[in-house]
């Protein structure tokens, strides 16, 4: 077999192959284009961007963890117009279909994002992240809970035609209703999972290791949840689902496909190995043609129970 087919769609949008980059992992994409093909990817992600600069947390701000890290970036930012500006114009360059990562404080900042990306033919889809702090809810996340969770991606809905998927977060009591709300608020597709709430201490000052004290888990540590999750999530929506978490080889992308997943994210790989997306879909297509499947689709939601 020469040639395999990998072309998936994610809510109406085709993508040449199921490997997208992660959000807050691969910038705002010019900073890889020396050390992958940004052409052959399936998609990109770019870094979180809100209406207003945002510098961050304090350091220290990451830390390795046994396989994988803590990070409490704090969804640092340039800022929607520096972004419009500054970043937009690298992604003329692109034929990848390019995914704005939006958060806000409160609803009418992710509607704001959303009207103003419609705009911007270089950004193709919009990739909802609702595991922030809602403000006028006291700091809890949008993300825990079905109400506020339809609300934010309702209004992202209302605002934009362009493909919306959401990123929903690991640390809910159960992620099928969360992902149930996005889907009927909406959304084309759901991303799972963000990072998982941890922390680490220094046992020789007794202090937490990151300034903010907890901080999102990420990497081969998470990937037993995330697939767990993904799967969860893939029996109760209808709509196509992105696995994210702890994805580093070709062979851990394919448990997430065979487990429900349309298309998968590459995120902390991409600190250890910076060719690791290209790696995933050439291992993809070695499997591929080794059991002499032809299309990737034979592949997603084949797991047998």
């Amino acid at each position: 077999m020469n040639k395999v087919d990998l072309n998936v769609n994610i809510g109406g949008l085709e993508l040449q192959n199921p490997v997208m980059t992660a959000s807050g992992t691969f910038g705002y994409a010019g900073e890889f284009e020396e050390l992958v093909d940004l052409n052959r990817l399936g998609g990109i992600v770019v870094k979180g961007v809100s209406l207003q600069p945002s510098p961050g947390n304090p350091p220290p701000r990451i830390v390795e963890t046994a396989s994988g890290m803590l990070n409490a970036i704090g969804l640092e930012n340039v800022g929607l117009e520096a972004f419009i500006k500054e970043k937009v114009p690298f992604l003329k360059k692109l034929s990848t279909p390019v995914f704005a990562n939006i958060y806000g404080k409160t609803i009418d900042e992710y509607a704001k994002l959303a009207e103003r990306i419609e705009w911007i033919d270089e950004v193709t889809g919009i990739e909802v992240n609702i595991s922030c702090p809602n403000v006028k809810a006291g700091g809890v996340a949008f993300g825990v809970e079905p109400e506020a969770a339809f609300r934010v991606v309702d209004a992202v809905r209302n605002r934009t035609n362009k493909p919306v998927m959401v990123k929903l977060s690991p640390n809910v009591t159960d992620i099928t209703q969360i992902a149930k709300s996005a889907e009927n608020a909406g959304a084309d597709s759901v991303s799972l999972i963000n990072t998982l709430t941890g922390m680490a201490i220094d046992i020789e000052s007794r202090r937490p290791k990151l300034a903010n004290i907890t901080g999102g888990l990420s990497g081969p540590a998470i990937k037993p949840v995330a697939l767990r999750m993904v799967w969860q999530v893939a029996q109760n929506v209808k709509i196509p689902v992105v696995g994210i978490g702890g994805i580093m080889t070709a062979q851990d992308a394919l448990e997430f496909l065979m487990a429900g997943a349309s298309a998968i994210q590459v995120g902390t790989a991409n600190f250890i190995n910076t060719h690791a997306t290209m790696d995933i879909i050439e291992g993809i297509e070695r499997f591929m043609k080794e059991k002499k499947i032809s299309k990737i689709t034979d592949i997603i939601g084949s797991l047998e129970v």
